[in-house]
């Protein structure tokens, strides 16, 4: 079965004769099938899921979404080096993480020497600011195309009285 079917097999029903991939088999890493999320197999989730990708399948979007996530990254970095305050960051894609420290992040070991205390403190000014990103330094933050512009401007405005602090 290939890869991309044996991921999103528990998002719709199993033969007993899929030769492995049903759901009494091991999961990652253990086994062949992946599934994760509070949602996964939720049928408003999955319209959700599919209308997404058909809106990233328009022309133009993705590129948009992803510049958008470069900007966002880039203004944090500037905040936080105008703050004085050191942070490493991580994107991919849309997805993006900091990391309250002045080393590289480069396994767990580094990601946990990270000042978790500083993170938290920044949430929490974020947070106050209008600003909700996701509370743990050890989870990603994801782009939206909902935000534009002015969303990000406000963003990198709320960390930097964040990081100022």
């Amino acid at each position: 079965m290939p890869m991309m079917a044996r991921a999103l097999s528990p998002l719709g029903g199993h033969r007993r004769e899929d030769s492995g991939s049903g759901p009494t088999q091991p999961r990652a890493p253990a086994g062949p099938t992946y599934q994760a999320g509070t949602l996964a197999g939720n049928p408003l989730a999955m319209t959700a899921g599919v209308e997404a990708l058909k809106e990233l399948q328009k022309p133009g979007t993705w590129n948009a979404l992803e510049a958008n996530s470069a900007r966002l990254v880039a203004g944090l970095s500037a905040a936080a080096e105008e703050a004085k305050v050191h942070i490493v960051s991580h994107r991919v894609g849309t997805m993006f993480t900091i990391f309250f420290t002045d080393q590289p992040i480069v396994n767990w070991a580094t990601a946990k020497a990270a000042d978790t205390k500083k993170f938290g403190a920044s949430f929490r000014a974020m947070l106050e600011s209008g600003v909700y990103l996701a509370p743990s330094q050890f989870e990603a933050g994801f782009m939206s195309t909902a935000r534009g512009e002015a969303e990000i401007e406000s963003t990198i405005a709320a960390a930097r009285q964040a990081f100022a602090s």
